[in-house]
């Protein structure tokens, strides 16, 4: 029976899509359909095959070794934090264990975009999911990239792209960010929650970013509105001043001439296109003071958060003892949380959380779970820990449209402000999408 609710929620989540859509009739289902298909077979592979389930698990044991490594740093600072050894992260605070090991993650990942690694590794898997999924090359390579790098740094780096493409595009990337992690990030996860869930998450919630985005706002590209812009074509669009104007034509002729070059002369001469590159040991100095301060962003959040939500409890206390904040999220989210094919003691635990996540982050959660959830149901595990695994918050949704306001004009900034409503309900309905997919195939 249970099994059968979680395929009714499935299918009602996707037509909530459809229910909320700005243009129904401009959705694309046999994208859609391909779409769903392809998260299904991932779904399936990674939680039903020995040999998935062994790969996912390998990933996450792979985080966790690079946080074991990365307790030799922190015990050489600060010994008394990590214990004896400097690599049990049992005893020690939230900081230490989740946080502090960003600071050799993201050089680390920061390391291989510096060497080419990163960049042609997103390049091909956005070109090979925009040939499956049947979606625009930059909006697939988008939900690559963002997957990554996480969705304010990829915004940033697609700026010319940004100003490029029409609003209703950029707007449906601005859904998109707002169900993506950052691989960064990913180390801190499986130290709270089972790790194999959220790395099944997180390509699961790359593709439902590109369903959900197209199925509230559907855009139509065509042939010659689908292309991926380089600094040559930013002449018109950049903002010059000094003498700036000059130095952009310059570069945009260089470019020409190379792409004129034959390809053996390109593998010697350097892609005007792409800018040079900083000393090596300047750009890890800027990676590790950036981790330091995600480090210190994520840490003012999650305790203003949870500060804010026990204030909440004590006002709401002084009307109710009963009443608290997750009871009054608890009831809007029952439902969606029934439909995971979970008891209804269990749905109401559940939906209590996903309220939370929602009004807080993914950490204050987790934090919460984390000394319980290795006892949970298997299903009510997989369920709780992939809804969990993205960053949609009302927090995330203020620095998303932050961004743009910086980057686009104001038309698109318009657009994207109007849309609040369905950029936020993207990110809820990728989480309860991709939650519902996994929650198919573990019982």
């Amino acid at each position: 029976m249970y099994l059968v609710v979680n395929i009714v929620g499935l299918l009602i989540f996707l037509g909530l899509g459809w229910v909320f859509s700005h243009n129904r009739k401009e959705i694309d289902w046999k994208s859609v359909g391909c779409m769903v298909l392809l998260n299904l077979v991932i779904a399936w592979l990674l939680t039903s095959f020995t040999w998935g389930r062994a790969a996912v698990h390998a990933l996450a044991q792979g985080f966790t070794w690079i946080v074991n490594v990365s307790y030799q740093g922190i015990n050489f600072a600060i010994a008394n934090w990590v214990g004896a050894n400097g690599a049990d992260p049992a005893p020690v605070n939230f900081i230490t264990s989740a946080l502090l090991p960003i600071l050799l993650i993201v050089p680390m990942f920061d390391i291989l975009t510096y060497i080419g690694f990163l960049p042609w590794l997103i390049k091909w898997i956005g070109r090979g999911l925009s040939f499956i999924t049947r979606r625009p090359k930059f909006e697939a390579f988008f939900a690559v990239e963002m997957m990554f790098l996480g969705n304010t740094e990829a915004l940033a780096i697609s700026q010319i792209q940004l100003k490029k493409m029409k609003a209703g595009r950029d707007l449906t990337l601005a859904m998109m960010s707002m169900s993506c992690i950052t691989a960064a990030i990913v180390g801190a996860y499986v130290q709270m929650v089972p790790g194999e869930f959220v790395i099944t998450a997180i390509p699961l919630n790359c593709i439902n970013a590109l369903i959900v985005a197209h199925m509230l706002y559907p855009v139509t590209v065509t042939p010659e509105e689908d292309k991926i812009y380089t600094i040559a074509d930013s002449a018109d669009e950049t903002p010059v001043e000094d003498g700036t104007a000059v130095q952009q034509a310059e570069l945009s002729t260089e470019v020409k001439e190379y792409q004129a070059l034959p390809w053996y002369k390109k593998i010697i001469t350097h892609d005007p296109s792409k800018p040079k590159k900083e000393p090596f040991f300047s750009f890890l100095g800027d990676s590790i003071l950036t981790s330091g301060r995600l480090i210190l962003i994520i840490t003012a959040n999650v305790i203003a958060f949870v500060a804010l939500a026990g204030l909440i409890d004590k006002v709401l206390g002084l009307i109710w003892d009963k009443l608290t904040l997750e009871a009054i999220l608890g009831v809007f989210m029952y439902i969606p949380a029934w439909l995971m094919g979970l008891d209804p003691g269990t749905a109401w635990d559940f939906s209590q959380l996903m309220g939370l996540k929602l009004v807080t982050n993914e950490f204050v959660v987790m934090g919460r779970v984390t000394g319980d959830i290795a006892n949970y149901a298997p299903h009510y595990k997989a369920v709780l820990t992939v809804f969990l695994t993205s960053f949609a918050n009302i927090s995330t949704l203020g620095m998303i449209i932050g961004t743009f306001k910086g980057m686009v004009s104001k038309e698109k900034n318009d657009l994207i402000s109007k849309q609040v409503g369905r950029i936020l309900l993207s990110g809820v309905l990728v989480s309860l999408l991709s939650a519902a997919m996994v929650g198919l195939f573990v019982w």
